[in-house]
């Protein structure tokens, strides 16, 4: 990242990404450029890696996250059997995690190949606003859904709260989590702005900054700081008790049911239903966890440990990016999770994605052979029928085997 020139003092300036835009901090506390260390120098962008691996995997990011979430979205509004209450909050998921794509992606995946911000002051709001929302309807809703399935493993009454049916209280929810999200990116809105710092004394660049300098450095400090608070720490803790109480509940509910009591097999295939979910629901929540640990590490450690302008090295430089890039790794692992661990959701994922194939292939056929087009049709009727009546055997099952998992716990 840096040279070492043996003589001169050169002005050096750090390339900081703070969530999805792209801030430009030097090593003085005061943010303003100033001499420093001999054996630092600034190294431009086209000969830094980061500025070529970046890009290709923000597109890897960008093309899978857009046929994930979209099929999924797709599958959960098409299918009126998928539209139960934990599909609901996977819908919401989904929602957040495309809005993120296809909003702040196609933006931020410049920002290690070019200096200048170069989308203007409405961009720089928005793309720092959907993060923000984005971020909160995924960790909000992963509490909420933990919450619902702990209730409705351990004490399905609870479910029916003010006595309001189950599916409009989510649905409630789901739409408060929404609000919320967006009151609580309202900060980047407001004071995003764009500003321009010179570099070395004769070159300057236009950068994004959601942070107003007038504010000064507690005002940085006070926003990351209820970031790791609201967004990650706060939301850790309260999923990981429902999630301990419900293993706990399971582990209980095994031990007391007799194997020889004739509804004991319907009641391990609840609890298998049950685990089944609970699975699907715990690999949401790691992949988020892990995804922005990297990213609230290196903002603590920035922003409150003293010296980390002058501790900033290679590591940290490559510690940033990977968090950087984990950030928005999260918004489309969740339909590969759920390719991998669900089978429904694997074939109505490779039904869905390929259909325009066989669509494509009749049509040449129909158009090359006219002759055989009635032949066609009855084997694609055929086909069709098969495949009807294999989806209406089917219809029990949501993408997520939640269907089941209700059916049990509604009693």
């Amino acid at each position: 990242m840096w040279k070492s020139p043996k003589n001169g003092k050169i002005s050096t300036i750090l390339v900081i990404n703070m969530s999805n835009m792209t801030r430009y901090l030097n090593l003085s506390k005061q943010y303003s450029l100033k001499e420093v260390n001999e054996d630092e120098q600034y190294i431009p962008y086209n000969e830094r890696p980061e500025t070529y691996i970046v890009p290709i995997l923000f597109f890897l990011i960008l093309v899978v996250g857009i046929a994930g979430n979209g099929v999924l979205i797709f599958m959960l509004l098409r299918n009126a059997n998928m539209r139960n209450i934990p599909n609901t909050y996977v819908l919401s998921l989904a929602m957040g995690d495309l809005l993120v794509i296809l909003t702040c992606v196609p933006f931020t995946s410049i920002l290690y190949t070019i200096e200048s911000w170069p989308w203007g002051l409405t961009v720089c709001k928005l793309s720092e606003c959907v993060k923000d929302i984005s971020i909160g309807v995924s960790v909000f809703t992963l509490t909420a859904l933990s919450a619902e399935r702990y209730y409705a493993i351990v004490n399905p009454i609870r479910r029916h709260i003010a006595g309001m049916s189950p599916k409009p209280l989510t649905i409630l929810t789901v739409s408060l989590i929404w609000i919320l999200a967006s009151i609580l990116a309202m900060p980047s809105v407001l004071f995003s702005h764009i500003s321009s710092e010179a570099i070395n004394g004769n070159y300057s660049i236009t950068i994004c900054n959601p942070f107003p300098k007038e504010f000064g450095p507690c005002y940085e400090k006070s926003i990351v700081l209820l970031k790791f608070l609201i967004y990650y720490a706060i939301p850790l803790c309260i999923i990981s008790g429902f999630y301990l109480g419900m293993a706990h509940h399971l582990e209980l509910s095994t031990r007391n049911i007799p194997g020889e009591q004739p509804g004991a097999p319907r009641q391990y295939e609840q609890i298998r239903a049950r685990k089944k979910l609970g699975k699907i629901v715990v690999a949401f929540v790691i992949i988020f966890f892990i995804c922005f640990l990297p990213y609230h590490i290196f903002m603590l450690w920035f922003h409150f440990y003293s010296a980390s302008r002058e501790a900033f090295n290679e590591f940290w430089h490559v510690f940033r990016i990977i968090g950087f890039c984990l950030s928005f790794i999260n918004s489309c692992v969740n339909p590969i999770a759920l390719y991998f661990i669900s089978s429904t959701f694997r074939k109505k994922f490779n039904r869905y994605l390929c259909y325009c194939l066989p669509v494509a292939r009749r049509v040449a056929i129909d158009q090359r052979f006219p002759r055989v087009r009635a032949e066609a049709s009855i084997l694609y009727e055929t086909s069709f029928n098969s495949t009807y009546r294999r989806h209406t055997q089917e219809s029990t099952s949501s993408i997520l085997h939640f269907a089941s998992d209700n059916k049990a716990t509604s009693g």
